[in-house]
């Protein structure tokens, strides 16, 4: 069977176990009495982490670091750039939510934990635990600060909720859809791991070219479609939530797991450390500007947010065939979009920032 046909059935099987397992998890939630609002920044937001997880525990038991890194940080990368750029194309995006706002510092400084663990060249199963434990303190925060927010905040997840969960009923049938959505992600996982590791071999690619970009994309088609349609729907604080929460839930959750369970941890290359983490942590910080004052990024921003994913995933492409464009692009990069990425933050930021202070100024 060809490889691209593999993958698309792997990354059916993602899709269909994700759903059933958010859908089967929230309709137990809702049944022992917990809080659409708890249940919408838990149950949900670690429902579309799934596949990245299924993928990346796979692929650490399998020894192939470089896909289990490539899926997070490329994940994470798609989910800011790719995610956020087309959200805001769709409607201009802005974030009251002083839980999103917290969330923002908490997804830039896991992203330098990443890379700082990832210094020596691995990072070893004690650090995994480490990363898990701090998915268990992360959450006992969103939980406690969720039931601090406001009702309009909880009709929101509500909301969300109920599109992805449906009509509670009895038991039996969530814990076998749930069971369901398990076997189908691992298998779908394995399936998508197998079917990449062949695309990459054919395009005379490496695995990590392939994982931070056609893996990265596929894993993240829930967080996709889970942030466009709050978008449509004008329920702008879950689009951008979602993303936020995504991110920190692929490293504290999906690296650490990967590197708990990988017999030897999972090894970090060179060009991980040098290029693509420093890139993670630097579109992290894209979001500061959206969270600040709760100014909105514009449909133009949105589009320059887009313009950067497809500009770095060419430079991916360029460098893995070693095409002799790569000198000259790299040149470009470094003097003209990098310039231009730090300015145009810096007038995201300094909008919120004046937009916060009239705001606040007395009438």
């Amino acid at each position: 069977m060809p490889s691209l046909l593999l993958f698309l059935l792997g990354l059916a099987a993602l899709a269909a176990g994700a759903e059933a397992l958010v859908r089967g998890a929230s309709r137990l939630a809702t049944s022992v009495g917990v809080s659409p609002l708890v249940i919408g920044l838990t149950v949900v937001a670690w429902g579309t982490g799934s596949p990245e997880m299924a993928v990346s525990v796979d692929a650490a038991l399998g020894g192939q670091a470089d896909v289990v890194l490539g899926n997070v940080v490329g994940s994470n990368i798609l989910n800011v750039l790719f995610i956020l750029g087309a959200s805001a194309v769709i409607v201009p995006l802005a974030v009251h939510q002083q839980l999103v706002r917290l969330d923002v510092p908490i997804m830039i400084g896991v992203s330098i934990v990443m890379l700082a663990l990832a210094s020596d060249g691995r990072i070893g199963r004690g650090e995994g635990g480490m990363l898990l434990a701090g998915l268990l303190v992360y959450t006992g925060v969103v939980i406690w600060m969720g039931r601090r927010e406001s009702a309009a905040v909880a009709q929101e997840y509500a909301a969300e909720v109920a599109i992805r969960a449906g009509r509670p009923h009895g038991w039996a049938p969530d814990v076998l859809q749930v069971a369901i959505g398990l076997a189908l992600l691992a298998v779908g996982a394995h399936t998508l791991i197998a079917a990449a590791t062949d695309i990459a071999r054919s395009l005379g690619v490496s695995e990590l070219v392939i994982s931070l970009t056609l893996v990265a994309a596929g894993t993240s088609m829930p967080e996709i479609a889970t942030s466009i349609m709050a978008a449509v729907r004008g329920d702008r604080d879950i689009a951008v939530g979602n993303v936020v929460g995504s991110n920190i839930f692929n490293i504290l959750a999906v690296l650490g797991a990967a590197a708990a369970v990988a017999p030897d941890g999972v090894m970090v290359s060179a060009a991980v450390r040098t290029f693509d983490m420093p890139v993670a942590i630097a579109v992290a910080a894209v979001c500061l500007p959206i969270s600040a004052s709760g100014a909105a990024i514009a449909r133009w921003e949105g589009g320059v947010l887009l313009a950067y994913y497809v500009a770095y995933v060419s430079y991916l492409y360029l460098d893995a065939t070693q095409h002799a464009a790569t000198g000259a692009y790299t040149r470009i990069m470094l003097t003209v979009v990098l310039p231009l990425t730090a300015i145009t933050l810096g007038v995201m930021f300094t909008r919120s920032v004046l937009a916060s202070r009239r705001a606040r100024a007395p009438s």
